[in-house]
């Protein structure tokens, strides 16, 4: 290695190799339960694809109440809070505070991992150059997480892994090509728009290509009247090689997509409809949907898909269909993807997130260990961020227990559950094991039933009216030390017109409203003893999932709700003591 530039040396008990997402929430999560994290990301800002780099808003499963939650959640209610114009510097923001103020992590930005060393068949140490400083960075880590997206540590550790798609033989699933190949789903840059009340022009590079209706015709004919619209079918190079061409693949794609706004702007039946769009941004780096894929202990189906996923080992599930895209993309004339049915949700099994044959290797997003056909359900970023949480929560229990991503299979997938459903992920189900601490009205005993959300037709929580207390008796003075309640933060963003229902918005119409809290969501309460003493006073919640210390000794404990942001009464899911 040239020594003219220095290196930096560091120490972590976990390594996360990724910012996207899986890798964020890796690190918190593992922080977060008393882990040393370094995370070492390749990009100025994190998020990955749903970064103002890239700007793909985040998917996850379909149907009522499916959302996901846990720390996707937590950050989707900050932006909510904080970002009412869904800014994406405030965005880029909010993530990134998310691992630079959390104490346990160290955050290398900039940075890309270039080198592993070996001991045995674990990992002990990785490279990465930072650009900014022009300085090495060498991690020695007990556990190490690739949460990159094209698995870079692969093959800088000889981890088993595939690139493409199965023949349909090979796993019995019907979906799959007759035989394997090594195409993939392609990468696409995105194209955001706003509305203005007075027209504007746009003058397309020499180099952009032309298009004109029969060009895009059938399936890729831009409408800006769809509020879903973001150019998302602008894709290439599943026929190539998704990271060796990834270069040459960027250049045509932006042909592309300079092409395709200057049809909405300049062709003769858009001129005077589209007058008053202009273009606010144009990705110059690819979102990517799919490389090498790791093998772990077990590769998940299309079949287990099909089948929902009811895994011994869940720790986190997707719901998302399989969604799988023409490798040929743009170049093609045919239908760009197709939505295969899948449940929603369907489980992931803890299995599929670590390597098969290097000892200490953990992976999360949309790298995992499946086939393509499933891959093309699990890989949407609300799933590869549950994939991130239980990775990092995982890698938190193999610390603490002196072991390693399998032995955490082997001898405490449980406690791993428990912890993961603690901290508001859903599992499917596998109801959440709760405190039985003192006693509550019958009227309140579903707020301990151990399912945190409305499943089916049932709702799970309970309505208080705002002043109104939910009261926990003992048998005696009884020591508390922590509450934790969830309220409820419109899971189906009912409350919201479509584009506001997401984290962020592509195209920005003419009038759209500023994003604000879920009414429904909690604002105000207080907690207090049998002699009205008031042990906590919360004035500003916007967090679906409350945890506080009190430490107290009492005979009674009242829950009061003061306020929402908006709705007549407050609605929870669960609260309990400990």
């Amino acid at each position: 290695m040239n020594t003219a530039f220095p290196t930096v040396e560091h120490e972590a008990d976990l390594c996360v190799v990724g910012g996207g997402l899986a890798g964020l929430c890796a690190a918190v999560s593992a922080a977060r339960h008393g882990a040393r994290v370094l995370l070492m990301q390749d990009r100025p800002m994190l998020g990955g694809n749903a970064s103002s780099e890239i700007r793909m808003w985040v998917c996850g499963a379909h149907g009522d109440n499916n959302r996901e939650t846990g720390l996707l959640e937590e950050i989707s209610m900050d932006n909510m809070a904080r970002n009412p114009d869904k800014n994406y510097s405030i965005w880029d923001g909010i993530l990134y505070e998310k691992a630079r103020y959390q104490p346990g992590i160290e955050l290398l930005l900039n940075c890309t991992c270039l080198d592993a060393e070996m001991a045995g068949s674990s990992i002990a140490a990785v490279t990465g150059w930072q650009m900014t400083t022009q300085t090495f960075h060498h991690v020695r880590a007990r556990l190490f997480a690739d949460c990159s997206g094209d698995s870079v540590l692969a093959p800088l550790t000889g981890a088993a892994f595939r690139v493409g798609r199965e023949a349909r033989d090979e796993f019995g699933e019907d979906i799959a090509p007759e035989q394997a190949d090594a195409k993939t789903m392609g990468m696409s840059v995105l194209i955001q728009a706003r509305q203005e009340d007075h027209p504007s022009t746009f003058t397309p590079p020499a180099w952009a290509h032309r298009y004109s209706r029969e060009d895009l015709l059938p399936y890729r004919l831009p409408n800006m009247e769809d509020e879903t619209e973001n150019f998302w079918y602008i894709e290439l190079g599943g026929e190539g090689d998704a990271i060796r061409d990834a270069e040459a693949v960027r250049d045509e794609l932006l042909r592309v997509a300079y092409g395709v706004w200057d049809y909405v702007k300049n062709a003769p039946e858009n001129r005077e409809k589209n007058a008053n769009w202009r273009l606010d941004f144009l990705g110059i780096l690819p979102g990517k949907r799919e490389s090498r894929r790791y093998v772990g202990d077990h590769i998940l189906t299309q079949n287990e898909v099909r089948a929902g996923g009811a895994f011994a080992d869940i720790v986190a599930y997707g719901g998302w269909t399989m969604d799988d895209h023409d490798p040929a993309g743009f170049a093609s004339k045919g239908a760009p993807n197709i939505f295969h049915p899948a449940p929603s949700p369907f489980g992931i099994p803890y299995r599929c997130l670590y390597s098969r044959n290097v000892g200490n290797l953990f992976f999360a997003g949309r790298n995992i260990s499946v086939t393509h056909t499933a891959m093309s359900a699990s890989r949407v970023m609300a799933t590869c961020a549950l994939l991130g949480q239980a990775v990092g929560t995982a890698a938190a229990v193999a610390i603490q227990r002196g072991t390693t991503p399998r032995g955490v299979y082997a001898e405490h997938i449980r406690l791993l559950q428990d912890l993961l459903q603690e901290d508001d992920c859903y599992l499917p189900g596998l109801p959440r094991r709760v405190s039985r601490l003192g006693s509550l009205a019958a009227d309140w005993e579903v707020l301990r039933n151990g399912w945190d959300r409305p499943i089916g037709g049932a709702d799970n929580g309970a309505h208080a009216a705002l002043g109104q207390a939910v009261t926990f008796a003992f048998a005696g003075p009884t020591r508390v030390r922590e509450l934790r309640a969830v309220f409820d933060s419109d899971l189906n963003r009912a409350a919201y017109p479509h584009e506001l229902g997401r984290n962020m918005i592509c195209n920005r119409r003419l009038g759209l409203p500023d994003a604000f809290v879920p009414p429904s969501m909690v604002r105000a309460f207080r907690v207090e003893d049998e002699s009205g003493r008031v042990l906590l006073q919360e004035e500003n919640n916007w967090q679906r999932l409350y945890r506080a210390e009190l430490d107290a000794v009492v005979r009674e404990l009242r829950f009061v709700p003061t306020a929402t942001w908006g709705a007549p009464d407050a609605h929870l899911f669960a609260l309990e003591v400990r």
